[in-house]
């Protein structure tokens, strides 16, 4: 009972840490700040990388096209070389009158050294012209009337990127197990508090829904400097807030994602796309991320259960205080989702489903399959960051270094 006692009390201290000296991360109040709302708008242009989006730009696409914006706006739709008619749908659904104007194009493949999505912002960046204001902004993420108003607004007030985590579908059974926890635990990750903060190291962007001064964009190097990054969100935060930006990152309450996933496969692949890259494909750094959700989502429940079970309090209490913990900061992300609180007890379950996911994402990465997204593979890590630039010829989304 000593070492099971001394591993409960382990967990025990981990969940006091995570619940009183990890940014608040489990709370939901991080909401887009309230910005200037008199003066003149500055331009912005709606950059959306699509690939194979037919089935959901036709919810997409037209809240973009009718943004109640008071300045000068449009929106530019980079068809990454789809083969279900996206290009020529969202041309149809640009020509409801009243839209903001539209321009479709497409880049091509990507060049050897590239994402299909990067490749396709940067093209979309360079048609954007010389704008203020650039939102990136998914293919599968439908936005309020006034999305872009309020983005604006709030980056006005002194933020040189502002990024929203889309409120993702919890339609299905899967979903509502596994989405709030996903948010749950990117917020571990990346404390928005922290990230928001200046001078902090932390730095992170939800991709979903990220605008972004065209300045600091080309200051951090343009879209090329993080050309190979599969996390391209948070790796976009980073330079920026490196070139002296100021970044802000919270949840969203007026932007959500159209996409649905209603079957275990579809957000499992979600998971495993980028779980073994967001640990720099380091097998040390798996091992550590592997012990670290045994410890803290998986010791509590079992040791309760074990301690109960063979009448050991200093192995129960303990672990049952740290399970009542894990409860307790889950529920706020339950209730952001419209999710009953008592789904909270279900949470080592997922994290026990997100551990495989991140397993069998270095699997993949082993067998060379790597980041695999709608036909393209990713099977090699490549350097994100400022070393890349150097090697590639100017591009007009950003200054050479």
């Amino acid at each position: 009972m000593t070492v099971l006692t001394l591993i409960a009390c382990l967990s025990l201290l981990t969940w006091l840490w995570l619940t009183f000296c990890q940014g608040g991360f489990w709370r939901t109040d991080v909401r887009l700040p309230p910005g200037r709302a008199d003066g003149p708008r500055p331009s912005v242009a709606v950059v959306v990388p699509a690939r194979d989006e037919a089935e959901v730009l036709p919810l997409s696409l037209p809240s973009l096209l009718a943004q109640r914006y008071a300045g000068e706006a449009r929106v530019v739709l980079v068809d990454d070389g789809s083969t279900d008619g996206t290009g020529e749908l969202a041309r149809h659904l640009g020509a409801a009158p009243g839209a903001l104007p539209l321009t479709v194009t497409s880049p091509g493949e990507p060049p050897t050294g590239w994402t299909g999505k990067l490749w396709a912002l940067r093209h979309g960046v360079e048609l954007a012209g010389d704008v203020d204001y650039l939102l990136l902004t998914d293919a599968d993420i439908a936005h309020e009337p006034d999305s872009l108003e309020r983005l604006v607004a709030s980056a006005e007030s002194g933020y040189d990127l502002v990024s929203q985590m889309a409120r993702l579908s919890v339609r299905t059974r899967w979903e509502q197990l596994i989405v709030p926890a996903f948010v749950y635990f990117f917020a571990q990750l990346y404390p928005f508090r922290w990230s928001n903060k200046p001078g902090s190291r932390t730095a992170a962007a939800a991709g979903g829904c990220t605008l972004v001064r065209r300045e600091a964009l080309a200051r951090a190097g343009g879209v090329a400097a993080i050309r190979g990054a599969v996390i391209d969100d948070v790796n976009l935060a980073r330079l920026v807030k490196r070139g002296g930006g100021r970044t802000w990152l919270g949840l969203a309450d007026h932007v959500d994602s159209v996409r649905p996933y209603p079957e275990l496969g579809q957000l499992w692949r979600m998971v495993s796309r980028s779980a073994y890259a967001q640990l720099r494909h380091n097998v040390f750094l798996l091992i550590g991320t592997v012990l670290g959700l045994v410890l803290v989502y998986l010791v509590p429940p079992v040791l309760t259960v074990v301690g109960a079970l063979v009448l050991a309090p200093t192995v129960a209490l303990p672990a049952l205080a740290a399970w009542a913990l894990m409860t307790y900061t889950f529920r706020p992300m339950l209730a952001y989702y419209g999710r009953p609180a008592r789904e909270a007890l279900l949470l080592p379950f997922t994290a026990a489903l997100y551990l495989l996911m991140t397993v069998d994402s270095a699997i993949q990465h082993w067998r060379g399959r790597g980041a695999a997204w709608k036909g393209r593979t990713y099977p090699a890590p490549m350097r994100e960051g400022r070393e890349e630039l150097r090697e590639q010829p100017p591009c007009a989304d950003g200054p050479a270094r």
